[in-house]
């Protein structure tokens, strides 16, 4: 089946009448019985959250991989298991309430598609497709069909997260006219596509892993588990990892749509890999929140981000080499807002620049920062009016308590108590966004223009990947 004919399959919706979100709860309302595809690494996180609602029930387990399957099965014994997504949604379609989607990205779309086609909410991780047309496709069924759904950004539903979208939307720096978004990693491949053949692990069904994406031959080292975000058939680089994330914030608490324009300061395309450093600008249509149009800078890789007048913190003499690594992070959060240290940038995070001053937000876990004229601002009252106002609570540093909420917020939704926060109708629109500047890495330092409303870019030779054939397997 090509990708046309199964994406035209996946949209023919039921004749009967929707119904509200609330009545694709489970018959008796109380209990949520789940089916999970992909349950190894991101997956196995996934389903510990969501299977820690007192009101799930795990009914269908489902991986590739019959290592990952093994170890999620002795923690739920009770379980169907499989190796194929179609044959668990065909055999357990009328026992499973709601799907939750944790593959490697280019199966987020065939997996999430077949589930919402038989009335499914769906919870499927980050970023919610590999295609532009797909993400268009998702956000068009779950109109349709009304469906709750989900997108894997668990810090979405964070209080510090919470809290800056509030604070940029109060005003706290004016409108925004540039954000500067980083990560030092390095979801990349600069090096030449292996050759030869490697014998497939025992463990491990390839052709299913291979799923609709196109026949390539088993290499070690190269796919499974965790290596294939690096490459251009199966992940989406550390743009559609981390900046998923991190794009995330900004992108919410501006209200944006897609960009009018996108370009990735980049390395020569190879075809197999995505750069290991990119610098992506887009340009956005201005918002309330903004001033006519938005700049967005988003640096990858090591080293990022550069040094930059925008990035130069209170006693800093530039962003580089002043950034801590992750582990210093998580052993020196501060809930101090007014008063930071020595001038050293988060290794990742975001910052606003607005008329009134910047607004720096580390990623994760620690408050938003403001900076007017080369200082720190204290803001310690605006916070607490925001908090209180908006009843976010106190600070909490803890992810092992903050993470499930997220999924929590998923699992309520279904049994109607709620709505979700991070829909496929948003998440649809962030995905888009952040593919657009994948794809423009194929088109190193040239401005790509984006139409909306037509999904198609005016440089038409860029509009041959906003999709892909599906392998019939």
């Amino acid at each position: 089946m090509n990708k046309r004919e199964f994406l035209k399959s996946a949209a023919a919706v039921s004749s009967f009448a929707l119904l509200p979100n609330a009545a694709w709860a489970f018959q008796n309302g109380k209990r949520l019985r789940t089916a999970h595809i992909g349950v190894g690494n991101m997956g196995a996180d996934d389903l510990n959250a969501i299977a820690s609602h007192s009101s799930v029930d795990v009914v269908a387990l489902c991986d590739v991989d019959s290592v990952n399957l093994a170890k999620a099965h002795k923690l739920h014994p009770g379980a169907r298991v499989f190796f194929d997504y179609r044959a668990m949604l065909d055999e357990m379609g009328d026992e499973i309430d709601a799907v939750v989607v944790s593959t490697p990205d280019h199966t987020h779309a065939p997996a999430s598609l077949m589930a919402m086609e038989m009335n499914k909410p769906v919870y499927c991780q980050k970023p919610l497709t590999h295609y532009v047309d797909e993400s268009r496709k998702m956000m068009q069924l779950a109109k349709e069909k009304n469906l709750v759904t989900q997108m894997g950004i668990q810090v979405h539903s964070f209080y510090d997260y919470r809290l800056a979208t509030l604070l940029i939307q109060s005003g706290i720096i004016g409108k925004v006219h540039t954000v500067h978004a980083w990560s030092p990693k390095s979801w990349g491949y600069n090096g030449e596509e292996p050759q030869g053949e490697d014998p497939v692990p025992d463990q491990l069904d390839w052709n299913l892993w291979l799923g609709t994406s196109k026949e390539r031959p088993y290499k070690e080292g190269y796919y499974h588990p965790g290596k294939w975000r690096r490459l251009l058939d199966y992940g989406c680089g550390t743009l559609g990892d981390m900046g998923v994330h991190i794009f995330d914030t900004p992108y919410n608490a501006l209200n944006l749509d897609v960009p009018l324009t996108i370009k990735n300061e980049c390395r020569e395309p190879n075809g197999y890999g995505f750069p290991e450093n990119n610098t992506v600008t887009y340009e956005f249509p201005g918002t309330e929140y903004t001033t006519k149009n938005l700049k967005w800078i988003w640096y990858d890789g090591p080293g990022m981000p550069p040094e930059h007048e925008d990035l130069k913190l209170p006693d800093s003499k530039g962003a580089g080499n002043q950034q801590k690594n992750g582990a210093e992070q998580k052993n020196d959060i501060s809930l101090d807002a007014g008063v930071a240290g020595a001038g050293q940038l988060p290794d990742q995070g975001a910052m606003f620049i607005g008329k009134k001053g910047r607004l720096l937000l580390p990623h994760f876990m620690q408050l938003p920062k403001k900076i007017v004229k080369g200082k720190y601002v204290d803001i310690s009252k605006e916070i607490a009016e925001v908090s209180k106002a908006n009843n976010l609570g106190e600070p909490i540093r803890n992810y092992d308590t903050e993470g499930p909420k997220h999924y929590h917020q998923f699992v309520d939704a279904c049994l109607g108590k709620g709505q979700t926060t991070a829909p496929f109708s948003y998440a649809g629109r962030l995905t888009e966004t952040i593919l657009l500047g994948v794809i423009a890495g194929r088109f190193p330092n040239q401005t790509l223009h984006w139409d909306a409303q037509s999904a198609k870019f005016s440089e038409d030779e860029a509009n041959q990947f906003l999709g892909g054939d599906y392998r019939e397997f």
